[in-house]
């Protein structure tokens, strides 16, 4: 009888292209079908709920996987970490209805960027966070992403993308807190262009370090030019959180 396995996995993605599986490349996608593959003795693809780039971390990602096996959840959640690389793990795994689908039925998405804000340098910490040594003003930064609440069309702050799409999303919530030398930006929205997360905290941070002046990422967001908005930072720094599905049926 068929079977929907949802997996819930963590993942450091610094030795890896990203999620989705590409042509003679080592992603998080690939490695995981390959070794369920060997596992379950059949053909495997993974649903994820979307890509994740080159280098971005996941402690929160979701995939499924449809399967005629017979074997208990828990011995392939055993068997699968036992078979992983250290740096992917499958934190959760429960079967759900055969119609739910990782991709389609995300409700919102919550990314985290990190930064280290210090004068020196923290070996731990450097493949997760990008080391900005300069000083910001955090309530500045925190009155301007007020301005990126609700639906708005992000294509100013959108890399390039093959595919055609909308570039309009709604974010839902967006935080900045400071503890230590850490700065914490959580980003809740209903979905997320390429680089988009990356580019907004760039342009946050040249809000904090006085490069823009507070109000123009109002005429940047309006502007619709990418060339407009500040840098985009590293890929290091970047986590997917959580993904949200409200109750699944």
């Amino acid at each position: 009888m068929l079977r929907n396995i949802k997996l819930v996995i963590e993942y450091d993605g610094t030795d890896y292209f990203g999620w989705q599986r590409q042509k003679d490349k080592r992603t998080i996608q690939e490695t995981i079908e390959r070794i369920l593959e060997k596992i379950l003795q059949e053909k495997i693809r993974l649903t994820g709920s979307g890509r994740t780039d080159s280098g971005v971390h996941a402690k929160g990602q979701i995939a499924n996987f449809k399967t005629n096996s017979k074997l208990k959840i828990k011995n392939i959640q055993i068997a699968l970490n036992s078979l992983l690389p250290k740096d992917i793990s499958i934190v959760e795994i429960e079967e759900v209805p055969l119609n739910f689908h990782s991709q389609y039925d995300v409700k919102s998405k919550i990314y985290r960027y990190t930064v280290l804000n210090s004068f020196y340098r923290l070996p731990l910490s450097e493949r997760h966070s990008y080391f900005f040594p300069y000083r910001l003003d955090i309530r500045s930064m925190q009155r301007e992403a007020k301005l990126f609440l609700g639906e708005h069309n992000f294509k100013s702050f959108q890399n390039s993308d093959k595919k055609e799409r909308s570039s309009v999303r709604k974010i839902k919530n967006l935080k900045i807190k400071k503890e230590g030398d850490f700065i914490y930006f959580d980003i809740e929205a209903n979905g997320f262009l390429k680089g988009m997360v990356r580019n907004i905290v760039g342009s946050l941070l040249e809000i904090g370090r006085g490069r823009f002046k507070e109000g123009v990422l109002k005429k940047i967001l309006d502007q619709k030019d990418r060339r407009k908005a500040g840098p985009s930072v590293p890929a290091k720094g970047l986590c997917l959180l959580k993904v949200n599905y409200g109750k699944i049926n």
